[in-house]
């Protein structure tokens, strides 16, 4: 019987020990999350890619801050180690700058979270971007949006792009269909293989170049990457 009782007591000291241990804050650092039935689990991602990896759209952290890699070639001279030369774009700044990497060497990745949204409405100067799924609002003033505020239409998918929980970037479909509302009009004889080209204000507030045929009211496909257009819708 004493026995018994002593091997309940035990156990029972050992559970509230545990119990205690997993439960104090005090033991760990504030970031720290402890997983419970109730809380999703969260991990800290830190990743590290080979410069001999490194390609066009690769996000990398250096110095603190996230870039994207816009441009890269691997070089290997006749005498002295192999390199890879890149043109990196600050996510945060919009700088781009040339850095160089020692080939093979590691560098680490940014932790960048991808988010779908529908771009919903503007209000005022703010952007308004919906979570489908949760309805959950998330707005941008004009300067995190930067210039691609001018491709943007109402009902339109994007990526928001987050580091550090922070929305650092918003990337657009490549190709997006957009409606002329101000154009010169065409003249007899213009042709989709006749040559020249004149400005268009689209319905968004772009202003693009058009071939001479298209005229107003006509919808076009444009290129969000170099602002060109490529064709009629």
């Amino acid at each position: 019987m004493i026995a018994g009782t002593a091997t309940l007591k035990l156990n029972l000291s050992l559970f509230s020990s545990t119990y205690s241990f997993r439960n104090s804050s005090s033991l760990f650092p504030s970031n720290f999350r402890i997983r419970t039935p109730y809380s999703k689990p969260h991990f800290l991602k830190i990743y590290a890619v080979s410069s001999n990896d490194i390609k066009v759209g690769t996000n990398l952290e250096v110095d603190g801050a996230p870039w994207r890699v816009l441009e890269f070639l691997h070089v290997k001279p006749g005498k002295g180690a192999a390199f890879v030369r890149t043109k990196l774009k600050n996510y945060l700044t919009g700088n781009s700058v040339d850095k160089t990497f020692r080939a093979g060497s590691s560098i680490d990745e940014a932790d960048i979270v991808k988010e779908t949204k529908q771009f919903t409405y503007k209000d005022g100067d703010q952007f308004v971007f919906m979570d489908l799924s949760t309805y959950e609002e998330t707005r941008l003033g004009e300067k995190e949006v930067g210039n691609k505020t001018k491709w943007l239409k109402e009902g339109m998918d994007c990526n928001l792009l987050l580091w550090n929980g922070k929305v650092i970037d918003v990337d657009l479909p490549v190709n997006v269909k957009l409606s002329v509302v101000d154009v010169d009009p065409g003249l007899k004889g213009d042709t989709a293989q006749g040559g020249g080209t004149k400005p268009a204000t689209l319905d968004t507030g772009a202003v693009v170049n058009v071939p001479l045929f298209v005229n107003i009211g006509d919808e076009i496909i444009v290129d969000t990457r170099s602002g060109q257009y490529t064709s009629r819708a």
